[in-house]
């Protein structure tokens, strides 16, 4: 008998379908030992022949078929896992570390650390503010600087343990009002709150900052560092380091941004001195050698005999026109051989010839002394040590040629620029190495 086609395929498919129904049943549901895949554990303590008290056979658990495929992706899952972690954590400890510092400061040479030196701004920009703050990366370190009038004991902000106080030391009651915050801070430290502390301090011009000397952490205090400016014995690169005294920022001396015409326009004249010509002092014998010698008119001269501690703006643009209008400024000491007119000469490419003589007081001597900061930075100065050698250099100036003027002035202002980045590394280099050193 002949079978349809048709029934015969219903037939077979019919027959798939039963089997498969078969399979499943017993992969997923069915108890029955499959002797050749199913996985016998046998009962350590049962006696020979699997029976224990006449009990049946001791069989394993019910049969996985992906046991061992689970097992080995759930290794494999957590060595990959292990190993992520430990990439992560080399990462981690490559990354550079980071520190956070605030600098307070309750000083004018403040301004000089944060714009000119460190290259920060300020907000508001208006030097006037009532309280003005920045902040920037310097290598490793992240400093947030405070000022103003505002900036009060009790009344900053204090969010990291790191602080650098600026002070001014210079007289009898800028020494009183700098102690008091050094109490406020000598406070925080004994709370806790502040763990590291640094001072960039104006010193006294002939060196006498006695008063300081027990706040060093060396004599028992709590100040770690201290940034002291002129060339005080107590400098010593590890605990005390100089500090230049830079611009008059109190007078409102800006930040100068050189340019081509600052370099390269010819200047009308040898030379400049605007200041106070005091009785009796070095200064009388500089202008007289520039009197005796004619040469007085072929400088920009404007002296005075009563020192002013502020300027009019007119004034200060007059002073900054003179410097950048002069081949020469001329630097006479005053109570101490560094002065604000070094480095506002230099800031406007205008060479700083400069009295290289001793000063009375306590500041050090020796073959470096004075400006033993400058010195050692390789300053392209024009160094005297009397103001009788002053017309012999005028007159070697006037025999220069333009290009060799406008070469001089550009070594003199990359000088400048280089010097201001000696002393940002040095200044983060010193926090890094005594805030932040492990051990």
């Amino acid at each position: 008998m002949k079978i349809p086609k048709r029934k015969l395929f219903l037939l077979i498919i019919f027959a798939y379908v039963a089997f498969s129904l078969y399979a499943a049943y017993n992969v997923f549901f069915s108890n029955k030992v499959i002797s050749r895949v199913h996985r016998v554990v046998k009962n350590s303590g049962a006696p020979a022949g699997g029976v224990r008290g006449g009990a049946a056979p001791f069989v394993a658990d019910e049969w996985n078929p992906w046991e061992e495929e689970e097992v080995e992706y759930n290794s494999a899952l957590n060595r990959k896992r292990e190993a992520f972690k430990q990439h992560m954590s080399r990462i981690e400890k490559k990354k550079p570390q980071k520190y956070k510092v605030q600098i307070w400061g309750k000083a004018a040479i403040g301004l000089y650390l944060w714009e000119h030196i460190l290259e920060g701004s300020l907000n508001p920009t208006d030097k006037v503010a009532q309280w003005r703050e920045g902040q920037l990366q310097s290598g490793k370190v992240e400093l947030s600087f405070y000022t103003g009038p505002a900036v009060v004991q009790g009344h900053v902000p204090l969010d990291m343990n790191s602080l650098v106080l600026v002070l001014n030391g210079r007289e009898e009651q800028k020494v009183l009002y700098s102690t008091r915050w050094l109490k406020h801070v000598q406070a925080l430290v004994q709370s806790r709150t502040v763990s590291h502390v640094a001072v960039v301090l104006l010193g006294n011009e002939q060196c006498d900052n006695d008063w300081i000397a027990p706040h060093l952490k060396r004599n028992g205090g709590f100040v770690d560092l201290l940034f002291l400016v002129y060339d005080s014995p107590w400098v010593n690169d590890k605990d005390v380091f100089q500090w230049p005294l830079g611009v008059a920022t109190y007078r409102e001396f800006p930040v100068i941004r050189p340019n081509s015409q600052l370099i390269t326009a010819s200047r009308p004249y040898l030379c400049n001195f605007l200041g106070t010509v005091y009785k009796n002092s070095s200064r009388e014998t500089m202008m007289h050698e520039l009197k005796q010698s004619g040469l007085e008119k072929e400088c920009f001269i404007a002296a005075r005999d009563k020192w002013l501690p502020q300027e009019t703006a007119d004034g200060l643009r007059r002073y900054q026109t003179a410097l950048a209008q002069s081949e020469l400024t001329l630097c006479p000491v005053g109570i101490n051989t560094e002065c604000y007119r070094i480095y506002e000469a230099c800031s406007l490419g205008s060479v700083p010839v400069v009295e290289d003589v001793l000063t009375p007081g306590k500041c050090a001597a020796g073959p470096s002394s004075p400006l033993r900061l400058l010195k050692a930075a390789g300053a392209p100065f024009i160094f005297i040590s009397a103001w009788k050698e002053l017309p012999a250099i005028l007159e070697r100036e006037k025999m220069m040629s333009q290009e060799q003027r406008v070469d001089r002035r550009r070594r003199l202002l990359e000088w400048y620029s280089s010097f201001r980045r000696q002393m940002k590394e040095r200044f983060t280099e010193a926090l890094e190495e005594n805030f932040f050193r492990s051990g």
